[in-house]
């Protein structure tokens, strides 16, 4: 009989708790509120569908040979262009999706018991990529503006115990939907810059505001302290899984080569389509339907909740862009017990917890706004407010 011996990282790779959520949501009648997917109705399957004509019938046989490790030139161009600041083509990496991004960055920056800082709360998807480099994960506090800039100057560390970098996300953070304001950006660039602490900013809500466009990105005030991350996944589509970085040329070659160890390059076919869609500004025009749309679905939800959660001890932000909101329970109440209840109920969501890397907070929980109708959203935040209120009830 073969033993096979698994590597001591692999025991401290664990499943998804968003994903196995994902998996009660297939029960028919399941109203999710759960998942970060976008909705499907901003998928541009018509400019696809052109695009792979047009792929296919210029030059096909190189969309479907191998390509180079780093991407397809004329999307890295287009990328570079994209963005606020002076971004050289060479900077950037294609990567497949934004979390092959993550787990490049852990491969090439962190070693066993290296101090990696992180929001509290942080997106699950980091704390996973990271996890199998055997890091010493903190969690810097945070407020409804961001990371409190002093707690990370007592965390940063020192000498061998130096945090390798800040894994962070200014824009519509995914689990909170909150926005990191200016004032804020400009004072955590600064005392980084003094610290000598890099910043791994991730961004892949960024064009997804509502009324006013978010403060500049961290990285376009210092490109050299920063590695930058962006997604198509949320403005066109994420079963393409593009992604990219934008990262400093002294860590540049070393992500590149992780990259070529991994998958050796993105799909060349997906790229090119990609390339070819944003052609005639398509994005300018396509983006702001998303906005319309999400921000509707947004309202519905603020207004469900300011409805049903009437007389209940429940908190909520107003998030000013991306996909999410995030809410926290009475005292006393566990997101993780409730979830059970709600399921019976016929709504899901994402107990906070998961979203720490240390002292979570059982109370919170994770709404999503851009998957469901309004209709359902109404439904299903009455049957959460349902839920809270039997839960909270004397048995």
């Amino acid at each position: 009989m073969t033993n096979w011996t698994l590597a001591a990282r692999a025991a401290k790779m664990n499943p998804s708790v968003i994903r196995e959520i994902l998996k009660v949501t297939e029960k028919p009648g399941i109203i999710s509120l759960a998942g970060g997917l976008p909705s499907p109705k901003t998928f541009p399957v018509d400019a696809f569908a052109k695009a792979c004509e047009v792929v296919l019938g210029h030059d096909g046989a190189a969309a479907l040979q191998y390509a180079a490790s780093e991407g397809y030139a004329p999307l890295r161009e287009a990328i570079a262009d994209l963005l606020p600041w002076n971004v050289d083509p060479d900077q950037v990496l294609i990567t497949t999706g934004s979390q092959q991004a993550l787990d490049l960055i852990a491969k090439v920056l962190i070693d066993e018991g290296s101090r990696v800082l992180v929001e509290t709360p942080t997106y699950l998807g980091a704390l996973q990529a990271f996890t199998p480099m055997e890091p010493q994960v903190v969690a810097v506090d945070s407020d409804d503006e961001g990371v409190l800039v002093d707690d990370l100057a007592a965390k940063v560390g020192s000498g061998a115990d130096k945090a390798r970098f800040l894994y962070v996300l200014p824009n519509f953070q995914n689990p909170t939907g909150r926005t990191m304001s200016e004032s804020r950006r400009a004072a955590l660039v600064e005392k980084a810059a003094q610290l000598g602490l890099p910043l791994v900013e991730d961004n892949p809500y960024g064009d997804l505001w509502f009324d006013n466009p978010p403060p500049a990105p961290l990285t376009a005030r210092n490109p050299e302290g920063c590695i930058y991350m962006g997604s198509f996944s949320k403005v066109l589509a994420p079963g393409l899984r593009l992604g990219y970085v934008i990262a400093p040329k002294a860590v540049f070659p070393k992500l590149l080569q992780a990259k070529q160890a991994a998958d050796l390059h993105t799909p060349g076919f997906n790229q090119r389509m990609v390339s070819e869609v944003m052609k005639g500004g398509f994005l300018d025009r396509h983006v702001p339907t998303i906005r319309a749309l999400y921000k509707h679905q947004r309202d519905a939800m603020l207004e469900a909740l300011e409805r049903e959660m009437a007389g209940l001890d429940v908190q909520w932000n107003t998030p000013q862009g991306g996909m999410f909101l995030w809410l926290r329970l009475p005292a006393g109440m566990r997101a993780i017990e409730l979830l059970p209840q709600a399921v019976e109920r016929n709504v899901a969501f994402v107990p906070g917890a998961a979203f720490y890397a240390d002292n979570a907070d059982p109370r919170t929980l994770r709404l999503s706004f851009v998957t469901a109708s309004s209709a359902q959203i109404n439904t299903g935040i009455g049957a959460l407010a349902a839920a809270i209120r039997a839960s909270a009830s004397p048995r």
